[in-house]
Parts: C-alpha cells; sequence; structure tokens
C-alpha cells in the first residue's frame, strides 16, 4: 500500500485549532439545556450521536476501502473510543454532577491531561522535552485559578465532604477523555480525520441505542418533540458536534497528545468565564481578577505550545482516502 504524509496546512497552529474546538464543544450548554428539562443525558447523546452518524454516513460509505485496512489494534482504539470517550463518559461526568458536589466533579476532572500524558508516555512513546513540564504544570493552575476562582480552598473541602461513588464517576470520565485523546492520535496513524470522526459516531450509536433500552426500554425512544430537533439538537449534532471534532481531529493529527490535552483545557476555561458574558448569551456573572490571571496563564502556554519545534510523528494516510478541501 502506498503511503504519503498527510496535508501540512494546519501544522502551524495546530495546538491552538485544538483549543479552538475544545471552545466550540462549550457551545452547547446554551442548547442541551433547553433539553434536560424533559429528556435524560442518554437521550440527549443518543439523538445527537444518531443525527452525526447521519450526516457522516456518505463520507463513512467513500471511505470505506481505508476502514477495511485499519488492522485488529486499531479498530480496538476507535472501539474504546467510541465505547468510552463517546459514549459512557458523558454519561458518567453527567452522573456525578447529579451528587451536586460539583467542585468534587471539577477538581477530579483536571485529573484528565495527567492521565493522557501518562498514557501517550506509555500507549504512543511521547517523550516531551523538560520544559514542557513546567508549562504543563502551569496551565493546571491556570485552569485552577479560573474554575475555583471564588474560592480556591473548595476542592479541600469539597474532597473531605465529598462522596466516593460521585468521585469515582468523576474519575472514570476523566480517564475515558484522556484514553479519548490517545487512541484517537494512535487511529489517525493509518486513518484519515474524517474516517475517524465517522467511526467514532458510527460504532457509538449502537451502544449508546442499548444504553437506552436498558434503562427505558422502547418508550425512551418516544419524548422527542419537533423543537428539541430544531434548534437544539440541531445545533448540538452540527457545530459542538461534528464540526468541532472534525476540527479537533484535523489538528491532532499533528499533534502529540501529551501537548494536545493541554490545549484541550481551554474547554473549562471557556464553560467558566461564559457565566460573565452578559444574557442571554451569559448568565452576567462578574469576572473575578484570578480567573483573568489564570485564562492569561493557559493562553500563554497553548500559544508556548503551538510556536514550539516539538512535531508530532507524520501521520500516514493510506493513498486513494477521502482528502478534504484545501484552499
Amino acid at each position: 500500500m502506498e503511503t504519503k504524509r498527510s496535508p501540512a496546512g494546519v501544522d502551524r497552529f495546530s495546538v491552538i485549532l485544538i483549543a479552538v474546538a475544545a471552545v466550540m464543544w462549550v457551545s452547547d450548554a446554551y442548547f442541551r439545556n433547553q433539553l434536560i428539562k424533559h429528556l435524560s443525558p442518554t437521550q440527549i447523546v443518543v439523538a445527537e450521536d444518531a443525527l452525526i452518524a447521519l450526516f457522516l454516513l456518505p463520507v463513512l460509505i467513500r471511505s470505506w476501502h481505508e476502514v477495511r485496512g485499519l488492522g485488529t489494534r486499531g479498530w480496538i482504539a476507535v472501539g474504546l473510543i467510541a465505547v468510552g470517550a463517546q459514549s459512557l463518559a458523558t454519561i458518567m461526568f453527567t452522573a456525578s454532577f447529579s451528587y451536586q458536589n460539583y467542585a468534587e466533579t471539577l477538581v477530579l476532572q483536571q485529573t484528565q491531561p495527567l492521565i493522557a500524558i501518562f498514557l501517550a508516555w506509555i500507549v504512543l512513546g511521547e517523550r516531551r522535552r523538560p520544559w514542557f513540564w513546567p508549562c504543563a504544570a502551569v496551565a493546571l493552575v491556570g485552569v485552577y485559578l479560573v474554575v475555583f476562582a471564588q474560592d480556591w480552598r473548595a476542592p479541600v473541602s469539597a474532597m473531605q465532604r465529598g462522596r466516593f461513588d460521585a468521585g469515582l464517576l468523576a474519575l472514570g470520565a476523566a480517564a475515558f477523555w484522556a484514553s479519548g485523546t490517545v487512541l484517537g492520535r494512535y487511529a489517525l496513524r493509518s486513518i484519515s480525520f474524517w474516517s475517524m470522526t465517522s467511526l467514532r459516531f458510527t460504532l457509538a450509536l449502537p451502544v449508546l441505542v442499548l444504553i437506552v433500552l436498558f434503562q427505558y426500554g422502547p418508550s425512551g425512544f418516544g419524548h422527542y418533540t419537533a423543537t428539541d430537533f430544531v434548534p437544539n439538537l440541531l445545533w448540538i449534532a452540527i457545530v459542538p458536534g461534528l464540526l468541532a471534532l472534525l476540527l479537533y481531529y484535523r489538528a491532532l493529527s499533528k499533534t502529540p497528545a501529551s501537548i494536545a490535552t493541554i490545549a484541550e483545557m481551554a474547554y473549562p476555561v471557556a464553560a467558566t468565564l461564559i457565566f460573565w458574558l452578559p444574557q442571554p448569551v451569559g448568565f452576567n456573572q462578574p469576572l473575578l481578577p484570578l480567573q483573568v490571571v489564570g485564562t492569561a496563564l493557559l493562553i500563554g502556554v497553548i500559544v508556548v505550545l503551538n510556536w514550539s519545534k516539538e512535531k508530532a510523528p507524520p501521520v500516514i494516510v493510506p493513498s486513494g482516502t477521502l482528502k478534504p478541501a484545501e484552499g
């Protein structure tokens, strides 16, 4: 099989593009809040996943010859992403929040980059230069300041009065999302980002359908209304779902997983700062000085990592695969 390097159009800005994709994920909060009033998290996720899988079906059919050559390890990686990062992680994270000890859930979620860096070392053999570790530490401090600006001691008291099962769910979600970053980088060595995105949603769909059937039976699919799909589910599927993940996997194909996971920390920062925006866009909450400092620290780290000379190994794309349009 002839191989070639994938297009290098986003090499220079790949880390920043991952951060942009992470910010795009936040936009689903406005629409998901409208759905959570009468739909469960699994009912929302299965409908979102079905829409994206439908949109990407022509892509999957066209690139099926590439997918067939994925190999056993590649199929295992993609399958674990679909079941873990796409299906179970979201459900576990939402279930952890149901205990209403939000600080415990959020602080344990910050273990995600640490888990991803460890897995990148084990699975991908990634080794970072010594200066990477201070950058990662600064990024973690920055996110901590943003999330816990009102009371920087909140995680201590949260862990003291926290519940073991809530913490276990939050850690499980963090581990699944971290593994999704690493396994996605692994799979992108042999398939295009188009195929990776298509497989993620397509393989997750039967898993999510089974979960809904187990929880509610066939009646679990009878609670949707027209307004659920337009605009709510449609927006969630297209922007933070389809477009954000296509951008994410396109950039991830050029970025080491251990660096990509730092850029993904733009998500909790954007989610927290959205409270500062005026209504109806945000919640008109005051912007605290520590949040400004934390945001500046994270942005600084992302820019430094993006402009560093550390490069990801070239992604091998089988010849004849579906190519994105290049401008």
